[in-house]
Formats: structure tokens, C-alpha cells, sequence
């Protein structure tokens, strides 16, 4: 079993102005197999939280630790990182053009490895793995993202993470943008890498629709850099009742 571990994790960003602090000490630790949700407010730091993790130079880790099974994350390039076992599905996804979207799997999939996956039995997995997603065969010859529509592009997304096998998947507002059918469909691609029970998924939200269909496990709600609450699943159904309000008044107040 797998185990990433935030500990007072201060994260900066430069600003016209100088320095700003996003993250302001948070602390989470994430066990292969669990489901975390990070819910909050705009501007409260979740997806700072999740480019940190995943190495953004835009992002100043100025204290704090992050551990992988007891391995510094924070001294990994960001390539290091990925083989290490993390994963980040982007809010916006970026275009890639002229590399095909097998290609780009694939050469993904060899770097994480050390080895080049057999190209037939590849080739299975990838139109397997895009069935499932309800992707048209042409998108394995596109251009990466190049063309694609919104919900597209999450789908690629959770292409990638079906077919990388991560140990922790950090899924950045995977739901936004999505229509009723596609957030339908990526959640489920989503739930099936949670079947194994071999990967820890932080998943970051404003609101709770998408976990009408993926389950968390614990539910954190962010506040100005921090972590403001914690619980289970009900504190998700709290928040779809009142909102961030209580929370932002007692930011206000404090």
C-alpha cells in the first residue's frame, strides 16, 4: 500500500507585487485506495495544491514536506515525479500539436515503465480503455487535445489514467465544463481505476455533482490556503445544503 503524505505545506506565487502566500500549512495524507474530495471557494488554494504536487515552477514550495512511501517529493523533477507514481489530470488540458494521442500514450506509458509496452497488446488496451470512454477511434490519430471539445479533453484525461496506472491521481476540476453525459462517463472511467484498490485519488471540486458519482472516502474543505473542515461523505452533502458562506463569514469575522 501506497501512502502520500503533506505535512505544513506553504506554497507562494509571484505576483507584480511580489510574493504571495496561496498555501498556508496544509496537512493530508492520502492512502492507496481512498478517495479524497478537496472542496472550497474560488482563490482558496486547491489547485494550487495540485501543481504543486505535481511540480508547476510557477509554484514556490517556501516549507513543508510531501513524501511518496517515505521519498522526498519535493526534490523530484517533475518527470521523476510522474514515474514516482503521480498523476494530474489539468483543468485545462493543453493542446499538442503534431504528436498523435497513441504516440503521446505511448511514449508516456515507456517513460513510466523503463520499457515500451508490446504494440499489439498496446494497441488493445488503448481502443479497450477509448470504448469505454465512448471515443471515437480517430481521436488515437489526432493531435493531442488539438480540435478537442471540453468534455474531449477530459476524456483523454482519464485515458491517461486508466492506461498509466498511477499510484495517486490528482483530478483538477475534471468536472468542469462537463454536460450531464460526460461528467457521467468520465466519473466512470474514474470509478474503475478506483476498483483496484491500488491508487489514491485527491479529487478537487467546487461543488458536489460530480460525487454523485464518485464516492469520496473524506471530504476537505479549503479556506484561504488551509484546511478549514474534514469528514466523510456528509460533510458533502452539508456543504450542497449551505454552501461556503459559514466559512467565509468566519474568515471575514476572523
Amino acid at each position: 500500500m501506497a501512502t502520500l503524505e503533506i505535512h505544513d505545506l506553504h506554497v507562494s506565487v509571484e505576483t507584480k507585487e511580489g510574493p504571495k502566500q496561496i498555501l498556508r500549512g496544509v496537512d493530508l495524507t492520502v492512502a492507496s485506495g481512498e478517495t479524497h474530495a478537496i472542496m472550497g471557494p474560488n482563490g482558496s488554494g486547491k489547485s494550487t495544491l495540485a501543481y504543486s504536487l505535481a511540480g508547476h515552477p510557477k509554484y514556490t514550495v517556501t516549507s513543508g514536506t510531501v513524501t511518496l512511501d517515505g521519498a522526498d517529493v519535493l526534490t523530484m523533477t517533475v518527470d521523476q515525479r510522474a514515474r514516482a507514481g503521480l498523476f494530474l489530470a489539468m483543468q485545462y488540458p493543453v493542446e499538442v500539436p503534431g504528436v498523435s494521442v497513441t504516440n503521446f500514450l505511448r511514449t508516456a506509458k515507456t517513460a513510466i515503465d523503463g520499457t515500451a509496452p508490446k504494440l499489439r497488446t498496446w494497441t488493445k488496451d488503448v481502443t479497450a480503455a477509448m470504448e469505454l470512454l465512448r471515443m471515437d477511434p480517430e481521436f488515437a490519430t489526432r493531435s493531442v487535445n488539438e480540435g478537442f471539445s471540453g468534455g474531449e479533453k477530459k476524456r483523454h484525461e482519464i485515458l491517461q489514467l486508466e492506461l498509466l496506472k498511477p499510484k495517486f491521481a490528482i483530478l483538477d476540476e475534471t468536472d468542469s465544463g462537463l454536460d450531464v453525459d460526460a461528467l457521467r462517463v468520465v466519473s466512470e472511467g474514474v470509478n474503475r481505476v478506483r476498483e483496484s484498490g491500488e491508487v489514491g485519488v485527491l479529487l478537487i471540486t467546487h461543488y458536489t455533482r460530480i460525487l454523485r458519482y464518485i464516492k469520496p472516502d473524506f471530504v476537505h474543505v479549503f479556506v484561504d490556503g488551509r484546511i478549514a473542515e474534514q469528514g466523510g461523505p456528509e460533510l458533502a452533502d452539508r456543504l450542497e445544503d449551505e454552501g461556503y458562506d459559514r466559512f467565509l463569514t468566519d474568515r471575514a469575522t476572523a
